[in-house]
């Protein structure tokens, strides 16, 4: 994309309360930028109008890793296995979503992406999966965070199956709620051994996927994670 326009992908913010600050792990800017991107942090607002003016000008958007998504989002009591919220981010994504979906803007997303996608099209979560889903699957790793520490099996005949070209893909792992039940709206592409869901698509979408798992860590490492980047920006 040398001489080509290349295509500008708009960044949810990451929220630290306790300084009171945005900030953004460089691994998704990198993963975007060898994938011959220009990614942009944006603000964190809720403005509609500043909302419908960022999905005219960016060509795809990136949903980010970050806080647990709000419970009520998915209809559920907040529990104390529930970690730290962030209202501010749930409400933005929500007409973010939902305008860059009316115009079919791609939409990739990432670790709390694919909780809060899932979340915000009628599925539900699991607010904490040591205690409500405990299984023998390493769903937290520590250290390493671009090594695999688990395989998910890709399901024939999804978009994911087909660009990687396998059945089986080693991933890295740092979370601990992950998707219930699954938005009506929302088609499987890869599980977990457990039977935990670990990515998604929206059918009759340009492109609208998510993955539980970390690309922007381990882009450097696995030619998989560096051909989602690809189709991302390809499609933007």
């Amino acid at each position: 994309m040398e001489n080509a326009k290349r295509p500008l992908i708009g960044l949810v913010p990451l929220m630290d309360y306790q300084r009171a600050s945005y900030w953004m792990l460089p691994g998704y800017m990198e993963g975007i930028q060898q994938a011959g991107g220009v990614p942009v942090m944006l603000p964190l607002t809720q403005d509609p109008a500043a909302l419908e003016q960022l999905v005219r000008t960016c060509d795809g958007f990136l949903l980010t890793g970050g806080q647990d998504v709000e419970p009520s989002v998915y209809g559920a009591a907040q529990t104390a296995l529930c970690g730290e919220t962030s209202p501010q981010r749930d409400a933005m994504e929500t007409a973010l979503l939902a305008l860059a979906r009316a115009q079919d803007k791609p939409v990739l997303g990432i670790c709390r992406g694919i909780q809060f996608l899932n979340a915000a099209l009628g599925g539900t979560l699991w607010q904490d999966l040591p205690v409500e889903y405990p299984s023998e699957v390493n769903h937290h790793q520590t250290g390493a965070y671009e090594a695999p520490i688990h395989t998910v099996r890709l399901l024939p005949g999804t978009p994911l199956a087909e660009l990687l070209g396998k059945d089986t893909l080693p991933v890295n792992s740092y979370h601990h709620q992950a998707i219930h039940t699954l938005a009506p709206g929302l088609t499987a592409m890869a599980t977990a051994p457990d039977g935990i869901v670990e990515a998604v698509y929206e059918p009759g979408k340009r492109f609208v996927w998510a993955v539980q798992w970390h690309p922007e860590f381990s882009w450097k490492v696995s030619e998989d994670s560096r051909n989602i980047f690809a189709a991302f920006v390809g499609a933007c």
